[in-house]
């Protein structure tokens, strides 16, 4: 399976008059996952996600690690693998 970047997979964000309810005051966010709006309140159990399909299934991407940091590992970080990790 290819390795996407966690760019490659956040879904586009809101528009500015979508993210804050002016009246409330309520911050609106998109799902990671799926993009559907969520409000950012402390009643949204599963935020930022949408749900807990959402919230499992990224999980679950980090951990087949299909998400990736970008960057190039220094040498400092190469010394704190143990050795049978170590790139040859």
């Amino acid at each position: 399976m290819a390795h996407r970047s966690l760019a490659d997979t956040v879904a586009e964000p809101l528009p500015a008059a979508q993210r804050t309810n002016l009246c409330m005051g309520t911050k609106i966010v998109a799902c990671p996952r799926c993009g559907t709006p969520v409000e950012w309140t402390a009643a949204a159990r599963w935020r930022p996600f949408c749900s807990e399909r959402c919230k499992t299934r990224d999980l679950g991407a980090w951990a087949a690690e299909e998400y990736r940091i970008g960057g190039q590992m220094t040498d400092e970080q190469d010394d704190s693998l143990p050795p049978e990790t170590q790139p040859e």
